[in-house]
């Protein structure tokens, strides 16, 4: 018979202590909280802190000047431009039935370049036309009929009220045929105006309509009306305005010589000629414009070009003290307190304030002859809350 096992050892002791195990759970508690924070911050710092950012308004400083000043002679960037330019429209409006040119396409003076349609000028045309044949009928009728009058009366067979009657009815005829005659040439004219002739010889640059839109004479459009048909220049016309410093101009005179350099062609120049120095300066930017001549005529300078000319030095027209840089700034960026004038810069989304010396003031901007160079972002009508390194968050400019 075998003997009963032994169980005791199953049973749960009830009033033995449980083992210690406290510290392990705070360490996780402490790492949760930890997590929690670092959390938190990348959020602050990510989300909510920029959007505490200042919001506000910048504007870019300019150094205004066209010219700089070399051994060889001043230089200027600009443009080229077609002296001789032009968008034509059509003189009435209508229906574009006809566009044979396009873009490139050489014209010469009087050319058709387009046609507006026309049926019912052509009717008109023909209705003055008939109206000038019948009165030129009568006409001739009534010439008869005086002469047969002026025949009796000499033979005194009618009287003078009957000869009366013939020359007064011929001045009327001779009277309505003139006024058929020029209800034709209204009528001519008015078909003429449905053909739009080349005003130049020149080039098409664009097409500004297309076939079957209306077009009307220019400030006469509106909604889905075009007011120009093409653009087109005279090539041969082409020149470079350029803005030069007005502190450089008195070096500038009409027939200089001028090297002009294409940004298209860095590598090759064109040879140039002062044509006009614009008699008026822009006060804004401190310059005054110059149009300068192309010589060599080729055909890959195109309208348009960004262009670098350099006025060459004659050695009777010496070189003038370079004039120094004018750097301007928007009149609502300046701050003026007792410690002199001073702006905000704003750098890498914060401000940072720099003091500058102001010169004289032009419209809205003021040069400013020390503290800044040029090219910074600057606050405009900075808040009142602005400080040092605070951050910024910009809303316009």
């Amino acid at each position: 018979m075998s003997s009963t096992p032994d169980l005791s050892s199953l049973r749960i002791r009830r009033d033995e202590e449980a083992p210690s195990g406290g510290g392990v759970g705070r360490g996780t508690a402490i790492l949760v909280v930890l997590a929690i924070l670092v959390a938190a911050a990348a959020v602050w710092f990510l989300v909510l802190a920029p959007r505490r950012a200042i919001a506000v308004r910048t504007a870019t400083v300019s150094a205004t000047g066209g010219g700089t000043l070399s051994s060889a002679g001043i230089s200027a960037n600009g443009y080229v431009v077609a002296r001789t330019r032009a968008s034509v429209s059509a003189k009435i409006l209508g229906r574009l039935a006809s566009l044979p040119v396009h873009e490139g396409s050489r014209v010469r003076k009087g050319q058709v370049i387009a046609t507006i349609e026309s049926a019912d000028y052509e009717a008109q045309l023909a209705v003055a036309r008939a109206a000038e044949a019948q009165f030129d009928a009568q006409l001739r009728q009534a010439t008869r009929d005086l002469a047969r009058a002026q025949d009796l009366r000499r033979q005194g067979l009618n009287a003078d009220v009957d000869l009366e009657n013939a020359q007064t009815k011929l001045d009327v005829l001779r009277s309505q045929q003139a006024s058929a005659h020029a209800q034709t040439r209204l009528a001519e004219a008015s078909l003429e105006n449905t053909r739009v002739r080349a005003p130049f010889d020149g080039t098409v640059l664009r097409k500004d309509a297309e076939l079957g839109e209306i077009v009307a004479p220019s400030g006469a459009g509106g909604g889905l009306t075009r007011t120009a048909i093409v653009t087109m220049a005279d090539l041969g016309t082409l020149e470079v305005e350029v803005d030069v410093n007005e502190a450089y101009i008195a070096q500038i005179r009409g027939d200089q010589s001028a090297r002009i350099t294409l940004d298209a062609y860095p590598d090759t120049s064109f040879s140039g000629r002062v044509r006009q120095v614009v008699p008026t300066a822009d006060r804004q930017k401190a310059t005054v414009q110059v149009k300068v001549a192309i010589l060599d005529h080729d055909p890959r300078i195109l309208p348009e070009m960004g262009a670098k000319v350099l006025f060459v030095n004659d050695p009777e027209h010496a070189a003038i003290a370079s004039a120094p840089r004018r750097v301007m700034v928007p009149a609502a960026a300046v701050v003026q307190n007792g410690s002199g004038a001073r702006v905000w810069v704003v750098e890498n989304g914060k401000v940072t304030d720099r003091s500058v010396d102001l010169g004289p003031a032009r419209d809205d901007h003021i040069e400013v002859r020390g503290g800044l160079s040029g090219g910074e972002s600057v606050v405009v009508q900075p808040p009142a809350n602005l400080r040092n390194g605070a951050r910024v968050r910009v809303v316009g400019s």
